[in-house]
C-alpha cells in the first residue's frame, strides 16, 4: 500500500509543487473554500509529476512504449524531416497522454542517440493527427544495438507548454531509461524500424517502459483487436 501512495516525484515537478503550495497558503488567507481548492490542485500537481519505477523487458529486439497513455493512432508516415531519415514511410504508433497519466518518457530500445532536434510550433490538441506536423516537438533518432534506425517524438498538446528532454546526441541508453517529460497533457510518436509492424492496437492502453509496441525479430502482420 505504501508503494502505491508514496510514489517518487520527478525532480522537474518540485518547483511547480512548491508554487502550488505557496498559492494555497495565499488562498487560505483569502477564504477557506479557496484554500481547500488550492490543496486539491496541489495534490493533483504532485500526482501529475509522479515517477514510479517500472519493470522493463530486457530481451533484445523489443520496442518498448516510451509513454503511458492510449494508443490513439497507428498508421504509416515519414519521420520528421529534421531527423534526416529519408522520405520513406514507416509504421508509426502514436500514444496520447492525458493530464492523469504519468508524463515521464522512457527510451524504447537499447542504442545510441544520433540526432536530437527541437522545433517550435503550435499547440493543437495532441489527439489530432495534425499535431504531429504543426505542434511544438522534440524529435530523437536512435541507432539501436541491432543496427536499426528508430525515431521517437515528444509532441506538445493543447495545454502543454514545455517539452523537457534530458539526453544528448551521442549518449548510449538502455530501453526503459528516463529521457524527459512533457507538461501537461501531450503525445509521443514512435516511428518503427523499416519493415517492422506494431504489436499493439488502436485504443489499447500502454505503460511506459513496460508495454511492448513491436518486435524487430517478429515477422507477423500488424495485429487487430476488438473491444470486449
Amino acid at each position: 500500500m505504501l508503494k502505491i501512495v508514496l510514489v517518487p516525484i520527478n525532480p522537474a515537478g518540485w518547483p511547480f509543487i512548491g508554487l502550488f503550495a505557496a498559492a494555497t497558503i495565499g488562498l487560505f488567507m483569502i477564504s477557506d473554500p479557496l484554500g481547500w481548492l488550492g490543496v486539491i490542485l496541489t495534490l493533483w500537481c504532485t500526482y501529475f509529476f509522479r515517477d514510479p519505477d517500472r519493470i522493463t523487458p530486457t530481451r533484445s529486439g523489443l520496442v518498448i512504449s516510451p509513454a503511458d497513455g492510449v494508443v490513439q493512432l497507428i498508421d504509416r508516415a515519414v519521420p520528421p524531416p529534421e531527423l534526416d531519415m529519408g522520405d520513406k514511410e514507416r509504421s508509426r504508433v502514436c500514444i496520447f497522454m492525458n493530464v492523469f497519466n504519468v508524463h515521464v518518457n522512457r527510451i524504447p530500445m537499447n542504442g545510441e542517440i544520433t540526432k536530437i532536434s527541437y522545433r517550435p510550433g503550435r499547440f493543437f490538441n495532441a489527439s489530432l493527427d495534425k499535431a504531429s506536423e504543426f505542434n511544438e516537438r522534440m524529435s530523437l533518432r536512435m541507432k539501436t544495438d541491432e543496427n536499426h534506425d528508430i525515431a521517437f517524438v515528444q509532441i506538445a498538446g493543447l495545454v502543454a507548454r514545455r517539452i523537457k528532454c534530458d539526453v544528448i546526441e551521442g549518449q548510449t541508453l538502455k530501453a526503459g531509461e528516463r529521457f524527459g517529460l512533457i507538461r501537461f497533457g501531450s503525445r509521443v510518436d514512435v516511428y518503427l524500424p523499416e519493415g517492422i509492424e506494431p504489436m499493439v492496437c488502436v485504443g489499447q492502453s500502454s505503460v511506459a517502459a513496460e508495454t511492448v509496441l513491436a518486435d524487430v525479430q517478429a515477422s507477423e502482420a500488424a495485429r487487430t483487436g476488438d473491444v470486449r
